[in-house]
Order: structure tokens, then C-alpha cells, then sequence
């Protein structure tokens, strides 16, 4: 299973795990692609970046999208965490007061 760090990981190129292994995967391959997409789609805005800049661009615009996709199914007690406000539970949904995304893992390094 992969948490939301991984993911943002994933996105941005930085899977150490798969990248230890050696060799590209088929994932990042089709990653490779989509971004190249995303390039030639908006030159105007993104021509000057290379294409770590972009994957980074892309996931802090949607970090919160992916969040809300990961969790909206997640109903009722099934994904309990510690509210951003009190030492209580969050019920129902997990998120915060301001319904952003309530971790900033996706931007610790990863540790092995």
C-alpha cells in the first residue's frame, strides 16, 4: 500500500525505493510521458522549467486533489487521526478546519 507521501514522492520522481532497484519503471515511464504532455500542453507557463520543476509545480497545485481522491471514500470510522486543533479525534472525513490537506509528510524526506 502506498501512503500519501509516496505518492507525492512518486509523482516528483523521488521513489527511492524504486529508484534503488535500478532502471526506470513502466510507472515512471508513463509519468515521464504525461509530463512531457503537460509541457508541450502549456509552453507559455512552463517552457523555462525543467522537468523536475514542473513535476514539483504539478503536485503542490494538486497536492489537495489528491488528498481529497485518497480519502473520499474513507467514510464513517474508518480513517481516524488526531484533529490540527485539539488532542481530539476527527470523525467522519479527516481533514482540517480549512478542509486543506493535514500533513505535510509528502515533503519530509524519505528514511530507510
Amino acid at each position: 500500500a502506498r501512503s500519501f507521501a509516496d505518492i507525492g514522492d512518486i509523482v516528483r520522481g523521488r521513489d527511492l525505493y524504486l529508484r534503488d532497484k535500478g532502471g526506470k519503471t513502466k510507472l515512471e515511464k508513463n509519468l515521464e510521458k504525461i509530463f512531457e504532455y503537460i509541457k508541450n500542453k502549456n509552453k507559455s507557463t512552463l517552457e523555462s522549467l525543467t522537468d523536475k520543476e514542473i513535476r514539483e509545480y504539478w503536485w503542490e497545485e494538486n497536492r489537495e486533489t489528491v488528498w481529497k481522491a485518497i480519502t473520499c471514500n474513507a467514510g464513517g470510522n474508518k480513517y481516524f487521526r488526531p484533529t490540527c486543533s485539539e488532542d481530539t479525534w476527527s470523525r467522519d472525513k479527516c481533514h482540517c478546519i480549512n478542509d486543506g490537506v493535514p500533513t505535510n509528510f509528502d515533503y519530509v524526506p524519505q528514511y530507510l
